[in-house]
């Protein structure tokens, strides 16, 4: 793919997660991939046949354990940022104080490696992937390149990275490395450490403001990124490496690890963050604790975390319950993406017994409906509001998260009429066409999983659909952006996070966002908009168009970017059939428009 036809991917491609996968590490035109090199968007045999087995897997166990999980966010008495790995960085930590105040104080003799994993292959996780060198610049087994390791520098002399290996082996799970690639705060050469070496902190472009540095930085790739990675791939044999932080680095040294990698070991599998402004490797990653998830068509992962931090970060009681994982779980499976999801262990080695609680919680359920999610893919359907959908073949597995008080679900979308319906674990459900394009089950009056129940049909061949977002006969339709196509320059979606799933960047007045919408009957709707602004300043003003109607609204500035407005914009009569919703901007006094979330449809009538 030529540095054109990547460019136009990148402006076209407003539909798919590419726009959020991209922008977070920083893209600029250097970023992309130069002429003849096989981007994600090519078609790529050798790929499809390295992630068959993290298609088939979907669900994996990242941990971030290293030495800064003894800390555990706090030194001194000062607390570090949201991310306990950070903690050098936030603090600005001298090298030769971390390595004396935290490095060789560290001591995991609770460290059990079967504990691990086998917690890992109960919880339903496929694939582990695991801290080697986090941006500490520390290495988690004996590295030969770098004395900065953990047999070298601390009373721990036993390889937790081969203990975990052949753990990994024993339970059936594949096995990989996370590597930090372009951030390093011990190496004097690397960028980040600006408090030790007055290096760049690592913003992305900075080689084209201190080209002089360079030099630095490649001294620092050749002789410590590439060397340790191939010490890694040669000592354990790695499934998969997991790459970050691309845009810390020029473009040129992440393409020369790529080729180091592919070179050292042609089956691993690398995700996105490797470089190339999210168009390299072999799967795209989401930003980090993601919430919500746009379509995207290449394979993808997204992780997700028990609390807000990686490391481990006791102070940090934010941890979720295990049913918010495994909506997490289905919504991605459904989408055509897997879930790593991170735990961080503590200091002494052993996991953190919140995070144990999630994952048996976790594996409770998957031990029962496993089948739903791994080896299924993208639904076919549109998003329905009663859960998530996956797909394996000619059979399609309902996850119904929220169960229908009247006992009555609709299955939008669905034109195949199919051959069944069934409980996962239970008996036949009566089913009724309510019209070409949708489905009513009749279900029991109690949900036999309050977490998740899944449901199975069939159907005789390949499953025809419609992809029109059915409008609610009676409660609320919420059209959500990252359901919703972008068109126009600049802008993207948000990067998924709690209060960052909205539109970013929309400062151009023939940029839009459109949904196809459905209407089973004719009907009146109440329509409301909810956003929040990047300013207490914001104006400006947009129109909302369907079916011939259009109703204007005002953009009222909000105090915080975690506090959103709802505003009513008015009403619009719908026929029943077919319908583009769009929403365009009509002034733009101060610049971006709004942080557009959903626009929300409550019949009236």
């Amino acid at each position: 793919m030529s540095r054109r036809a990547v460019a136009a991917l990148v402006t076209g491609c407003r539909r798919t997660l590419l726009p959020l996968l991209l922008l977070p590490l920083g893209l600029a035109a250097a970023d992309l991939p130069p002429p003849g090199l096989r981007t994600l968007d090519d078609p790529d045999p050798a790929r499809d046949a390295r992630v068959a087995w993290h298609r088939e897997a979907r669900f994996g166990c990242f941990v971030h354990w290293g030495v800064y999980s003894g800390p555990a966010g706090v030194w001194k008495g000062r607390v570090g940022g949201t991310y306990s790995e950070h903690l050098m960085r936030s603090l600005e930590i001298p090298r030769a104080v971390y390595l004396e105040e935290i490095v060789k104080p560290f001591n995991p003799t609770g460290f059990d490696a079967d504990a691990w994993v086998r917690l890992m292959r109960d919880a339903g996780m496929r694939y582990l992937v695991i801290t080697a060198k986090h941006h500490d610049g520390f290495a988690m087994y004996p590295s030969k390149v770098s004395s900065y390791n953990l047999t070298a520098q601390t009373a721990f002399k036993r390889d937790p990275m081969a203990e975990l290996s052949a753990a990994c082996r024993k339970y059936g799970l594949k096995f990989g490395f996370y590597y930090s690639h372009a951030w390093d705060w011990e190496h004097p050469d690397a960028v980040g450490n600006f408090w030790d070496y007055g290096r760049p902190g690592g913003e992305s472009g900075w080689w084209e403001q201190h080209p002089e540095l360079v030099a630095k930085a490649t001294r620092y790739v050749e002789g410590k990124s590439i060397p340790q990675i191939r010490e890694l791939i040669a000592m354990y044999h790695p499934d998969i490496l997991w790459f970050d932080t691309s845009s810390k680095t020029p473009p040129e040294l992440c393409r020369r690890i790529l080729a180091a990698v592919r070179a050292a070991g042609p089956d691993i599998v690398i995700n996105s963050r490797i470089g190339g402004g999210g168009v390299l490797g072999d799967y795209r990653s989401t930003a980090d604790r993601p919430a919500y998830f746009p379509e995207v068509f290449t394979q993808w992962e997204a992780i997700p975390t028990t609390n807000e931090s990686y490391g481990y970060k006791p102070s940090d009681t934010s941890h979720k319950p295990p049913a918010h994982f495994i909506h997490l779980l289905a919504q991605a499976v459904g989408k055509g993406g897997n879930i790593l999801m991170n735990i961080g262990p503590r200091g002494d080695g052993v996991i953190d017994p919140k995070d144990e609680t999630i994952l048996r919680g976790i594996g409770a359920w998957m031990k029962a409906n496993g089948e739903s999610l791994y080896g299924c893919d993208r639904s076919p359907l549109p998003v329905q509001p009663w859960g998530a959908v996956t797909r394996r073949g000619n059979r399609l597995y309902l996850h119904v998260f929220a169960w229908p008080a009247d006992g009555k679900l609709v299955v939008a979308g669905l034109r195949s009429t199919p051959l069944g319906a069934r409980l996962l674990h239970g008996g036949e459900l009566p089913a009724q066409r309510l019209n070409v394009d949708d489905l009513q089950l009749t279900l029991p009056a109690a949900a036999p999983d309050a977490t998740d129940t899944v449901l199975v049909l069939d159907f005789p061949a390949q499953i025809a659909a419609n992809k029109a977002l059915r409008l609610a006969g009676s409660g609320t339709t919420r059209l959500h952006v990252m359901d919703g196509r972008l068109d126009g320059p600049g802008i993207r979606y948000g990067d998924g996070k709690t209060n960052r799933d909205v539109t970013e960047e929309w400062s151009r007045p023939e940029a839009t966002v459109t949904w196809t919408v459905r209407a089973p009957e004719t009907r009146r709707f109440r329509v409301t908009a909810e956003y929040n602004t990047l300013t207490k300043t914001t104006r400006g003003t947009f129109v909302l168009e369907a079916a011939s109607q259009s109703l204007a609204g005002t953009v009222s500035p909000t105090p915080a970017l975690d506090v959103f407005r709802r505003d009513v914009l008015g009403e619009l009569t719908l026929p029943a059939g077919e319908h583009t919703l769009i929403v365009r901007p009509t002034a733009l006094p101060n610049g971006n428009l709004m942080r557009l979330r959903q626009i929300e449809l409550q019949p009236l009538d």
